[in-house]
């Protein structure tokens, strides 16, 4: 005998159901969308020497980098990008041979869009 009384049974219909579903770039834990990219860098700290790196992800408000040297998170650096001048940022975190970093001043649009064209 079913748990519930049958002519209960044909009242409950389910509902229909529609989603629509969009990619997206990669938000993650930043809250600013990053493009994936590939390009050489330099960074330096305390105006001492330069260190080459890749930047591989880039949003207004930060990057991600492949290192060839350690970092520690919560220091300053400038990050030279190509043909762009040098910008600080700070370490938001780092592990063996790649960082996050987060820009002081966001970069404004044009530069933004001048990096993920190439």
């Amino acid at each position: 005998m079913p748990a519930y009384p049958l002519d209960m049974a044909t009242q409950f219909r389910p509902a229909p159901f529609a989603a629509e579903i969009a990619p997206m770039l990669a938000i993650g834990k930043r809250g600013h969308t990053r493009v994936p990219v590939s390009f050489d860098a330099q960074f330096g700290q305390d105006g001492l020497d330069r260190t080459l790196c890749r930047v591989t992800d880039i949003s207004q408000h930060g990057a991600r980098l492949q290192t060839y040297s350690a970092l520690r998170a919560g220091s300053l650096i400038w990050l030279s990008l190509p043909g762009l001048g040098h910008h600080v940022a700070r370490i938001a975190w780092a592990d063996d041979f790649s960082a996050g970093v987060e820009f002081r001043t966001p970069l404004s649009d044009a530069i933004f869009e001048a990096l993920t064209a190439q």
